[in-house]
C-alpha cells in the first residue's frame, strides 16, 4: 500500500502541468465588423478536476481491492458502488470513462497529430493494471456502467455454459471494430452507441435510449449483459485478470463443496469441482488440442484475407469517403442533384483530386486495418476454441478470475467466513 501511495503521489505531480497558447502571427484587419473570439488558455479548475477524477478512480479501486480481496466484506463494495455510480455516473455524466478510452489511444495510434490526454490515458491504463494484481475491481467498485446493472438485477438468470462462452466473443470483436474506426478517425462507435449515457447526462437519441431501457430490463434477470457480453474493455481486462497475481477467492479456509457460493453468483463466475468420472485432457483431446495449436495460423490467415476483403465495405462509413463517392457520382451525372455536405464542399473552392487523394489514403489505412482486425478476430477464435479444448480437473468450487467481478456475493454467503479461524479449519478437516 505505501509504494501504491507513493506512485499516487508522483503521478499527480506529473499530471499538475499547464499549457498557455502564444499567438504566433497578427490577425488580419477586416471591414465588416467582424470580431475575433477571445482567446482561452486551459481552465486551471477542469484541469484541477481531471486530476481529482483519477485520484478518485485509483482510491475506488484500491478501496475496493482491500474491501473484496483483504476485508472480503460485500456491503463495504456496495458503498463503493453505489459513490461510483453517483460521482463517475451522475456528476460526472460518465465521461471520461475507461471504455471511451479505448478510442482515444487508438486515435494517437493512428494519428500522429493526435495527442493522448493524461485524463484518457490514465483511465485507459489504471484499471488494467489493478486487473494484473487483483482481477476487476474497477468492474466491481469503480464503474458506472456497472453499478447500474449491479442494482437493477433483481431475480438473476443462470446463462448456459455455452451460450455464454459463444456471447462472450461479441465484447472481442466490439473491441477490434471500435479500434479501427478510431484508428482510422473515422467514428468513436463506442461513445456513439452507449447504452446507459443517456441515463447520466438525462438525454439522447431515442434509439440510444431505448437500447438502454431494454438493457436495464435484461440486467433485471441477466447479471451485467453489457459488461459480459458487449463491453469491449471488458475483453482487455478478461485477459489481465485470467493472470492476476492476487484474485478473489470463494474462501480463505478449505471449501467443504457446500455449492452455496455457484449459487449467490449471477455472473457463472465460479466453477463446479470436477465430476468422477471426467479427468482431464485425455489422448484424444491432446490430439485435438495440437491440431488447434498448428491451425492456429492458418485461421488467423483467413481471418486477415476475409478482413482485407471487406475493407471496402468497412471504409464507407468514414465521412472522407462518403464525401468523395458522392462528389465522384455527381460529377459523373450517375447521381441527381446534390447534397448539403457536397453543396458545403462546392462553396469551399477545393479541388476534387485533393478530396480523391485524401479518400484512397485513408482506404488504404482501411485496407491494412481490417486485414489486422480480421487476423485479430481469427486469433481470438482460435484461442477460444483452444481454451475449450483444455480440460482439467478441480476438486473443490473455484472462481475464474477473468470471468469474476470482484462484488463479493460468494463470500457473503460462504458459511466458513462466519466462523472463527479455528472453527472453519476444524469443519473443513471433517
Amino acid at each position: 500500500m505505501n509504494r501504491l501511495a507513493i506512485v499516487l503521489i508522483v503521478m499527480v505531480m506529473c499530471l499538475s502541468v499547464t499549457f498557455a497558447a502564444t499567438e504566433n502571427f497578427p490577425p488580419p484587419e477586416f471591414e465588416s465588423g467582424y470580431t475575433f473570439p477571445e482567446y482561452t488558455t486551459p481552465d486551471a479548475r477542469a484541469q484541477l478536476f481531471s486530476i481529482i477524477d483519477i485520484i478518485v478512480l485509483v482510491a475506488v479501486m484500491l478501496l475496493g481491492a482491500w474491501f473484496s480481496i483483504r476485508k472480503r466484506s460485500r456491503s463495504h463494495v456496495i458503498m463503493l458502488v453505489l459513490f461510483s455510480l453517483l460521482y463517475f455516473g451522475f456528476y460526472r455524466k460518465g465521461c471520461i470513462c475507461a471504455i471511451g478510452a479505448i478510442q482515444n489511444v487508438a486515435l494517437a495510434i493512428g494519428d500522429p497529430e493526435y495527442v493522448l490526454g493524461l485524463v484518457a490515458g490514465a483511465f485507459f491504463a489504471l484499471p488494467l493494471l489493478f486487473a494484473l494484481f487483483f482481477g476487476r475491481v474497477f468492474c466491481g467498485s469503480a464503474c458506472p456502467l456497472g453499478a447500474v446493472q449491479d442494482i437493477v438485477l433483481l431475480r438473476p438468470l443462470r446463462v448456459p455454459r455455452w451460450l455464454e462462452d459463444a456471447l462472450g466473443l461479441i465484447p472481442f470483436v466490439f473491441l477490434g471494430v471500435a479500434a479501427l474506426y478510431a484508428w482510422t478517425n473515422t467514428a468513436f462507435l463506442i461513445c456513439r452507441y452507449d447504452p446507459y449515457i443517456a441515463f447520466f447526462r438525462l438525454g439522447g437519441s431515442m434509439p440510444v435510449v431505448i437500447a438502454g431501457v431494454a438493457l436495464v430490463l435484461v440486467g433485471m434477470f441477466v447479471g451485467r449483459p453489457y459488461c459480459r457480453f458487449i463491453c469491449p474493455y471488458s475483453a482487455l481486462l478478461r485477459v489481465c485478470s485470467s493472470i492476476a497475481r492476487d484474485p478473489a477467492r470463494i474462501t480463505t479456509h478449505e471449501c467443504i463443496t457446500c455449492h452455496l457460493c455457484a449459487n449467490s453468483c449471477p455472473f457463472g463466475a465460479i466453477r463446479p469441482p470436477t465430476p468422477e468420472n471426467v479427468g482431464p485432457t485425455g489422448r484424444e483431446g491432446r490430439g485435438m488440442l495440437v491440431g488447434l495449436v498448428i491451425a492456429l495460423p492458418v485461421i488467423m490467415a483467413v481471418g486477415g484475407w476475409l478482413g482485407y476483403q471487406s475493407s471496402h465495405e468497412l471504409s464507407r462509413m468514414n465521412y472522407t469517403i462518403q464525401l468523395a463517392e458522392r462528389t465522384w457520382a455527381e460529377q459523373n451525372d450517375t447521381v441527381e442533384g446534390t447534397t448539403e455536405q457536397s453543396d458545403a464542399f462546392y462553396h469551399l473552392g477545393m479541388a476534387n483530386e485533393g478530396l480523391y487523394r485524401r479518400a484512397a489514403e485513408i482506404r488504404m489505412r482501411f485496407d491494412v486495418g481490417s486485414a489486422v482486425l480480421g487476423a485479430y478476430l481469427g486469433l481470438v477464435i482460435g484461442l477460444k476454441l483452444i481454451g475449450l479444448s483444455i480440460r482439467r480437473r478441480r476438486d473443490v468450487y473455484e472462481i475464474d478470475p477473468a470471468a469474476c467481478f470482484t462484488c463479493g456475493r460468494c463470500y457473503q454467503v460462504c458459511p466458513l467466513e462466519r466462523l472463527p479461524e479455528d472453527k472453519a479449519a476444524e469443519t473443513g478437516s471433517e
